[in-house]
């Protein structure tokens, strides 16, 4: 299909570029990209990908907005205090970017129903918004079972990281950490605190891998853990390899089935 006269104005600054094009337009309108978490990475990251054509996004979670959400989850407005958050968010969408299929998954992820949601609507990549680890091992190994790729991250304080998995082509989240740490162990986001803009810095990162991925350019965050520090301004770009011994994509995988490990609060690393 061609581009309509609108389309054409909506995404001018998207065609000029060569990487991109009508045709590269057309392939990110044709994409599918799954927002696990609609907090404080998956609401900027929603909004980009909406801003950008992102055809058929989908959005899971289960919670409510909060009054103390709207000081980092962007696709929130005071008067969606209370409502659900993936239909607020569809909301936003909506009238951000009619070329936009938003769909909306009002539950919480686990080992019963994440390869339902992913087989849903076939999504292109994944996107790690969640807030806690027992849920960032299940998307990562959901994903390594279905050859989906996705992108991890985490944010607390004045800190954040994420990383991109590819199938096949680089480490995994669990060659880089085993196993969740023990309940209550490291502190949430709710005792240590976290800046709000973190959420944008990191989650539009995150977005930006889906685009490109989509699009086929560039170079994604497989193999890397990119690291920021909002205090002293600061990028590190730390080289991972895959482990041939991951539990998950190693080359004897000792687990084969999914885990619903126990949640405690919102969690970003180990160390």
């Amino acid at each position: 299909m061609s581009l309509t006269d609108k389309q054409l104005e909506r995404y001018s600054r998207h065609i000029i570029l060569k990487e991109i094009g009508g045709k590269g337009q057309q392939k990110i309108l044709n994409g599918k990209v799954l927002i696990i978490g609609a907090g404080g990475l998956g609401a900027p990251a929603a909004m980009y990908l909406a801003a950008a054509g992102v055809g058929t996004i989908g959005i899971v979670d289960d919670d409510r907005v909060d009054l103390s959400n709207l000081q980092r989850q962007i696709i929130y407005q005071t008067e969606d205090v209370g409502k659900k958050k993936v239909f607020s968010a569809a909301e936003t969408i909506k009238s951000m970017n009619s070329d936009v299929k938003v769909i909306p998954y009002a539950e919480r992820v686990d080992s019963k129903n994440i390869m339902d949601i992913i087989h849903d609507q076939d999504y292109d990549f994944i996107i790690d918004g969640t807030d806690n680890f027992p849920v960032k091992f299940l998307i990562n190994d959901a994903c390594v079972f279905l050859n989906k790729p996705f992108s991890h991250a985490g944010i607390i304080r004045f800190q954040g990281q994420t990383m991109t998995y590819l199938p096949h082509q680089g480490p995994c989240y669990r060659c880089i950490f085993e196993t969740p740490p023990p309940p209550d162990v490291v502190p949430t986001c709710k005792q240590a605190g976290v800046l709000g803009v973190m959420g944008g810095v990191i989650g539009s990162i995150q977005a930006t891998e889906a685009l490109k991925y989509i699009l086929g350019v560039g170079h994604l965050l497989n193999g890397y853990l990119l690291i920021y520090d909002a205090l002293t301004m600061t990028f590190r770009k730390v080289q991972i390899n895959h482990n041939e011994h991951c539990t998950v994509c190693g080359d004897i995988p000792s687990i084969t089935t999914l885990i619903d490990y126990e949640i405690s609060g919102c969690s970003w690393k180990r160390g």
